[in-house]
């Protein structure tokens, strides 16, 4: 029992855990062109491992998305919109 309990300690001494924040970006998609990109934009967004919401705003060209930054971040989502064929950037100030 002392043994796995020092074990433990030691675990934890090399290998802090992490805390995982969720995270909102905001990102730029120029390139949607008609009624049909933000449902796509939205399957590719939440298909990412780790993206808890995705809102795509046809009329803004921009996607706001929620996820657990121990499991992705922007860059992620930056390129999955572009795998889909919708290059984006990340809007800055908006980010949380």
């Amino acid at each position: 029992m002392k043994r796995c309990f020092v074990m433990l300690i030691m675990a934890f001494a090399v290998n802090p855990p992490v805390w995982a924040a969720s995270r909102t970006v905001a990102l730029a998609i120029p390139g949607m062109t008609c009624a049909a990109c933000p449902i796509t934009l939205k399957i590719a967004l939440n298909r990412v491992t780790g993206v808890t919401a995705a809102t795509v705003n046809f009329d803004k060209r921009q996607a706001i998305v929620t996820f657990d930054d121990a499991k992705t971040n922007a860059e992620a989502l930056v390129r999955a919109t572009g795998d889909a064929g919708y290059p984006s950037t990340v809007i800055e100030g908006i980010t949380q």
